[in-house]
């Protein structure tokens, strides 16, 4: 039987490297993260010819081995390691056939590592619309490779990728130029002090700060003490290595590769005026923004009234099917209830993801960074830190990591501590349920209230947040110069396969991981809220019994389900937290939802829902949020306000209420001290806020 073989996929951001991974991988994909540190590892499987079975890596994009950043050392420390487990046989670079020049500096490094390396020269179709012709044997010739011309859009060359990967020990382990010829005698004498050792390794390992793989401790010191020069002299050799290599790129492209600037058609240029205009750019982009919460909202309903109406239809005949006793109530209030709560918000964050996966595919996102960074400067922030802001509404924790490429510890730092303020998918269930109970169904101008009052949400996290970074600028007194780069990548229809796969990976992520957390606090409440000490609880039906002679039926049997929960060991916690919260209009309920919600924002909603099924013996039909909107105060009024409503979102708006996102704080910044403040500081604002809005709305 064959052997499976490794295969990395390399290259510069935005060469269509992620396409590429989807079309030799399909389905058979999966994401985590390399081991000890917070950046993401993307594997799948690929079936090549011949039974041949091939483990992909995508590695993170990277410009050269030149590391600045840990997502590029990620790349450097695999390739120096023959003795990873995950060391490719073969490296296959993904260029893209406008930016070639470029895309091929890091292939002339990756092949002086003597690693069979294919080259891919990918979206092949825009050759023609570009003017751009291409040499193939020749380039093969020159660079030492074979190279696969690609367009995943098209669905072309991936076989004849598939076939050269399956052939990798026909490549040629050649180096495609001498780039020791900078200073011969320096390396002369490195290749002498070191003759088993590959020589461009040995350049790597003494020019950055890198895992070196199978040089021992020994060779480690000794090349230490072999740093004859100083750092500027490194430098300025780094700096030769790169120009002899674009030397040689120049050289071979110019043979290689005609562009008839007559025939290449730019639409992007005049894209580019009016999208990144210095008005109309934030006017389309907030057009855009609107659109996509009025989708959320009136995409998501029919499915969400479906999944909700489902799951309460589930959990009836569960109690009416299954014999009467605690695996029955188990399963019912705590299980479904729990399943429930976490499925009926599918609908909205799969619509949230897919216009996200639009915007990155279409290039549009790239746009929205460069146009923010003009407002960012303002404030005190790097350029840099738009994208951690504006991928934070998809999910802090990969947001907060993205900081790793703001070169300036303090702009880092502030950026991380800013972040969680701007709204991730994990508020949206609670925003969901809560504004379509306490706002409105009306429409403004054809907009609708409720995604109206979505987008404020939203406005206010992302305001917060820089307005944050503004007074931590201030407080921390930052000195330190970052400058802004950003490559505009090319206009693209977006590829219907990668939005799918993203949406389904984010989504899946979502229900696998929040979900986990979610069912088992559903659980755990479950137990908590049907179980409780002394008589006030174990005797409760003679109680109630005793204080409400003229009730019976389901109003009695509501009435005992009413106490036995307000006495039970989560009514009791409930309680004792009641007078801090009271001010901000929510009852003992949702101050054991505010708990339990720490764990993930989004079990707020699984937690009222599992209490709710637990304190009610009427309808057993009652969805979700029909449930939520009839929960009252003994005197009658209503739980859930106007006033309460708004007081709880903006309590969620700007409370930490994530236990992973501090967890991944406390690793970014190597100290509790940072997260500790940023809980702190988060709350405090979230219930002045929530406080003000109930005590001027009631």
């Amino acid at each position: 039987m064959p052997k499976q073989i490794n295969v990395a996929l390399i290259g510069n951001p935005n060469t269509g490297k992620t396409s590429v991974f989807n079309s030799l991988s399909g389905l058979n994909q999966k994401v985590g993260n390399y081991p000890g540190i917070t950046v993401d590892k993307k594997e799948g499987i690929c079936k090549l010819p011949r039974g041949v079975k091939a483990h992909i890596i995508d590695l993170p994009g990277t410009y050269s081995l030149n590391a600045s950043s840990l997502d590029e050392n990620v790349v450097i420390e695999l390739l120096l390691n023959r003795n990873d487990k995950d060391f490719p046989d073969v490296a296959v670079v993904v260029s893209d056939v406008e930016n070639l020049k470029r895309n091929l500096l890091l292939f002339t490094q990756i092949k002086d590592l003597e690693i069979p390396t294919i080259l891919v020269i990918n979206m092949s179709d825009r050759m023609a619309y570009k003017g751009i012709t291409l040499d193939i044997p020749f380039l093969e010739k020159e660079l030492q490779t074979k190279i696969a011309l690609v367009s995943t859009r098209k669905k072309l060359g991936i076989d004849e990728l598939k076939e050269l990967i399956t052939n990798y020990k026909e490549l040629s382990l050649k180096p495609s130029l001498a780039a020791s010829e900078i200073d011969k005698d320096y390396f002369d004498k490195l290749r002498k002090a070191f003759p088993n050792q590959l020589l461009y390794k040995l350049w790597l390992v003494i020019t950055q700060d890198v895992n070196f793989g199978n040089v021992n401790r020994n060779e480690v010191q000794a090349i230490d003490s072999f740093k004859t020069k100083s750092n500027a002299d490194l430098k300025r050799l780094q700096q030769k290595e790169t120009i002899k290599r674009y030397q040689f790129i120049n050289n071979t492209l110019k043979k290689g590769q005609t562009i008839d600037l007559k025939t290449a058609k730019d639409l992007r240029i005049k894209l580019d005026r009016v999208l990144t205009h210095k008005v109309f750019g934030y006017v389309i982009f907030f057009v855009i923004l609107l659109t996509m919460f009025q989708a959320v909202y009136d995409w998501a309903t029919y499915p969400t009234d479906f999944i909700d109406e489902s799951f309460a239809s589930l959990a009836n005949w569960t109690k009416n099917t299954l014999p009467p006793g605690a695996f029955t109530n188990l399963l019912a209030e705590g299980i479904i209830a729990g399943i429930g709560g976490v499925m009926v918000f599918i609908p909205p964050i799969a619509i949230l993801f897919l216009f996200i996966a639009l915007l990155e595919e279409s290039g549009y996102m790239s746009r929205v960074v460069f146009l923010m960074d003009n407002i960012m400067k303002r404030f005190g922030l790097s350029g840099k830190s738009v994208v951690p802001l504006i991928s934070g509404n998809a999910c802090a924790i990969p947001a907060v990591m993205a900081a790793r490429n703001i070169e300036s510890w303090k702009e880092r730092l502030i950026t991380i501590l800013v972040t969680p303020f701007t709204t991730c998918s994990a508020r949206l269930p609670v925003y969901v349920i809560i504004i379509s109970l306490v706002i409105p169904k009306g429409s403004f101008l054809g907009l609708n209230y409720q995604a109206l009052t979505l987008m404020a949400l939203y406005i206010i996290g992302f305001m917060t947040a820089i307005i944050s970074a503004y007074i931590l600028n201030k407080v921390l007194k930052i000195k330190s110069k970052s400058y802004f780069v950003i490559e505009m990548p090319s206009y693209k229809v977006p590829l219907f396969k990668n939005v799918a796969l993203t949406v389904l990976e984010k989504t899946k992520t979502f229900v696998f991981e929040a979900g986990k957390i979610i069912l088992a606090i559903s659980i755990v409440l479950w137990f908590l809220a049907s179980y409780g000490p002394g008589e006030q609880f174990n005797d409760a039906e003679n109680i109630i019994k005793t204080e409400n002679i003229a009730l019976s039926g389901d109003d009695l049997e509501d009435k005992i389900a009413a106490h036995k929960l307000e006495h039970s060991y989560i009514g009791i916690v409930g309680k004792a937290i009641e007078p801090v919260i009271k001010p901000l209009g929510y009852d003992w309920k949702i101050g054991i939802a505010l708990v339990t919600s720490f764990a993930a924002r989004e079990v707020f909603v699984g937690t009222l829902a599992t209490i709710y099924s637990v304190g009610s013996s009427g309808d057993d039909e009652e969805t979700i949020k029909s449930k939520m909107a009839a929960e009252v105060y003994s005197n009658g009024d209503k739980v859930f306000t106007l006033a309460s409503g708004i007081s709880l979102l903006l309590f969620y708006a700007f409370a930490m209420q994530c236990m992973s996102t501090l967890a991944i704080v406390k690793r970014e910044t190597n100290s509790w001290k940072w997260p500790m403040y940023q809980l702190v500081g988060m709350t405090l604002i979230a219930y002045v806020a929530a406080l003000i809005a109930f005590q001027v709305l009631k």
